[in-house]
């Protein structure tokens, strides 16, 4: 099986380096990703949004030539998920770590703009239970493995036009919530709860970590995708 890994924002291909051992060591074929416009400026990257995102992702499920499985990790889920809608046949599995899918019109989220791009805000930005498994060690490696993102894919909105997606096989791995706790709280996120609801699939996986378990348990990680993908 081919596995498709779509890192979210600030992040590229290497962001899976400790998780794709695993995965091909049980004999499937990891395909991590960079997205289009990650680290470059801003006179290269301004015209660049979400669907040219979606679109590269795409384009590697036709590559493939066979079923995938799309992975995509925090911000790099509302991207796997439109790429669900538009290869709804070539996809057997849509894994989201750390994040849900999102309802048509929504983008990701919001940040500052430095120099007409991105840039990873650094790990205060974030809630404490999103960085708390994260050491010294491991924040120094990452941060200093950013990239900055286009201007426009953070707020671009999602297009999801159609329905196909939602008849396609989905696994939550979650830092915090198991599936009981996740589904009362997404049932009163408006949309977003509407969004899940429609999935005609889908399990929750608890992996008890903040939202980067690619760097604080690659192991884990790793684990979840093989059963997800053994389903």
């Amino acid at each position: 099986m081919d596995i498709i890994l779509v890192p979210g924002l600030w992040l590229d291909a290497s962001s899976w380096e400790d998780v794709t051992p695993a995965l091909e060591q049980a004999g499937h074929t990891a395909r991590p990703l960079t997205l289009p416009g990650v680290g470059e400026p801003a006179h290269e990257s301004a015209d660049i949004g979400i669907q040219h995102w979606v679109d590269a992702v795409v384009a590697e499920i036709d590559a493939a030539g066979a079923p995938v499985v799309l992975v995509g990790h925090s911000g790099g889920g509302n991207v796997v998920w439109a790429a669900a809608e538009a290869r709804a046949d070539a996809v057997t599995r849509v894994i989201f770590v750390d994040t849900v899918p999102p309802p048509n019109g929504h983008g990701i989220s919001e940040f500052d703009l430095v120099d007409g791009v991105v840039p990873f805000p650094g790990w205060d930005f974030f809630e404490e239970p999103e960085v708390a498994d994260l050491d010294a060690a491991v924040r120094e490696k990452w941060a200093a493995r950013t990239h900055s993102v286009p201007a426009k894919v953070p707020t671009d909105p999602i297009a999801l036009e159609g329905s196909r997606r939602h008849g396609v096989p989905v696994t939550l791995l979650m830092g915090g919530m198991d599936d009981a706790e996740f589904r009362a709280a997404v049932s009163q996120w408006g949309p977003f709860g509407d969004e899940f609801s429609a999935i005609e699939s889908a399990e929750v996986i608890r992996l008890g970590s903040g939202h980067w378990p690619q760097f604080s348990q690659p192991d884990g990680v790793a684990r979840a995708i093989l059963d997800a993908v053994d389903r």
